[in-house]
């Protein structure tokens, strides 16, 4: 709690990487709550305007090295709940 936390996120592609590369990342708390994209990435990092992450996640990733990973500020316990990360490179998924 209090200290920045990272969320690593690892990715491997038999295709170039391009500008059409995105990364989305999403949030389900651990108690009932629907599944929200809290950030993503696609040439440049876009992340959340609303919502609990709002100002709080950075990109700390390398997409020309296969590093998708984000940053969170200010992490309480009531962030609790299933990070994911998917990264789409077409035609690789």
């Amino acid at each position: 709690v209090g200290e920045q936390v990272l969320l690593k996120c690892s990715f491997k592609s038999s295709s170039p990487i391009t500008d059409s590369l995105l990364v989305d990342w999403t949030y389900r708390p651990l108690t009932e709550g629907q599944m929200e994209t809290i950030f993503y990435y696609q040439s440049v990092p876009h992340p959340t305007t609303a919502g609990k992450f709002k100002d709080r996640i950075s990109w700390v990733g390398n997409v020309a090295r296969g590093d998708a990973s984000i940053a969170i500020e200010s992490p309480a316990l009531s962030d609790n709940g299933t990070f994911t990360c998917s990264v789409k490179n077409p035609p690789d998924v």
